[in-house]
């Protein structure tokens, strides 16, 4: 009896160690140590005991104390545990503040975006550039036109960082542009010639990172260039002349109405004149029988 419970343990253990032996002496001289309990927790729920152990024992390596069960949670929500740590850990040597559980939000949140955690962190760490207007929208320039009528093509370089604080529910770099583009067209509008665009182009950028345009996106405005500015078509003028050529067609319009009147006036009293004729001649007509009418009743004679 005895041997048997004996021999019973002895093949719990002989399983314990084969399954798990690897992983645990790897943490344990790593470390991260881990207890047999937990590795078992693990196999129970169907939890990769190597994953998770492999990264706790990269984040305690880098001053990171996540437990695992911290790992094992995201990872059973459908987190990416590697991506998570790998973020954490470059945060922590760059000295960005970000906790585990945003860290895990980001990863949730940019599941199946072809977006990473780790890649908001990056941008974090080091700022990228956007064009502004984006390429891919098939438009190289902003065009506003100033107040003498001038067009003004502008193109913008915005250098943005990823605000992990709000990159969770945070609005696109598709926001950041269309604010960006917007605050020009209102700059150039607002100029009274399209030399002030030209003399200082810097007062667009300035003008424009005045407004807050990063306000409630994921990230944070750090500059705004102007790269180029171009003169473009005198829109002033085409609407002047396109406005002297409606303005002549409305004229025509109206002559020609004038003409037609005129022409209407001119028939009717030609008809009426040919009338006025027509009575004449009916009148000349009744003469001869009116005469004869007298020469029978005898009140005109030859003598009369």
């Amino acid at each position: 009896m005895v041997y048997g419970i004996g021999g019973v343990l002895l093949l719990v253990v002989a399983v314990i160690v084969i399954n798990f032996g690897t992983i645990y002496i790897r943490a344990l001289f790593s470390g991260a140590k881990v207890t047999v309990t937990e590795l078992i927790a693990l196999r129970l729920r169907r939890v990769p005991a190597g994953l998770i152990v492999d990264n706790r024992i990269a984040a305690v390596r880098s001053g990171l104390p996540l437990s695992i069960d911290d790992l094992s949670t995201h990872f059973m929500a459908g987190g990416n545990v590697p991506m998570v740590v790998l973020a954490l850990i470059a945060a922590k040597k760059a000295g960005i503040n970000l906790v585990f559980d945003r860290a895990c939000a980001i990863d949730l949140a940019t599941k199946g975006t072809g977006k990473t955690v780790i890649e908001a962190v990056r941008t974090s760490i080091n700022p990228r550039v956007i064009d502004c207007p984006a390429p891919v929208l098939g438009k190289i320039t902003i065009d506003g036109v100033a107040k003498d009528g001038i067009v003004i093509k502008a193109r913008a370089l915005v250098t943005v960082r990823t605000n992990l604080d709000r990159f969770v529910g945070g609005a696109t770099e598709e926001t950041i542009i269309a604010r960006v583009g917007e605050g020009i067209v209102s700059t150039i509008g607002s100029s009274a010639t399209y030399k002030d665009v030209l003399e200082n182009p810097h007062r667009i950028s300035r003008t424009v990172l005045d407004k807050a345009l990063d306000a409630n996106t994921a990230f944070e405005i750090l500059s705004l260039d102007i790269a180029d500015v171009d003169v473009g078509e005198n829109v002033g003028a085409k609407l002047q002349a396109e406005q002297a050529e409606a303005n002549k067609l409305i004229a025509q319009a109206h002559a020609e109405v004038r003409r037609a009147a005129a022409v209407a006036v001119e028939q009717e009293m030609t008809a009426r004149v040919a009338e006025m004729r027509a009575r004449v001649v009916e009148s000349e007509a009744k003469v001869p029988m009116a005469m004869a009418e007298a020469f029978r009743s005898g009140h005109l004679g030859f003598m009369n």
